[in-house]
């Protein structure tokens, strides 16, 4: 972890990550596929996003509920 946000909300950031990889796994899709179906977004910022390595902008956090068909809420749901 390489950012103070990400430090401080540390628990959001992992609940986040865990889920985006979840129900990328749960559709049989690798890092890849999950990014070519985002606007903008690349294969690195996936993994750093399941990997809560950094900090994000909400609008590439909007793509990747929207490719995975899941509101913010199921995406940062503790499970």
């Amino acid at each position: 972890m390489n950012n103070k946000y990400v430090k401080k909300y540390n628990n959001v950031y992992l609940n986040i990550g865990k889920n985006v990889k979840r129900f990328r796994s749960e559709r049989g899709w690798i890092q890849q596929d999950l990014a070519d179906k985002c606007e903008g977004v690349t294969r690195a910022k996936i993994s750093k996003i399941e990997n809560a390595y950094e900090d994000y902008m909400l609008s590439t956090l909007l793509e990747v509920c929207n490719a995975l068909d899941k509101s913010l809420e199921d995406i940062s749901k503790e499970y």
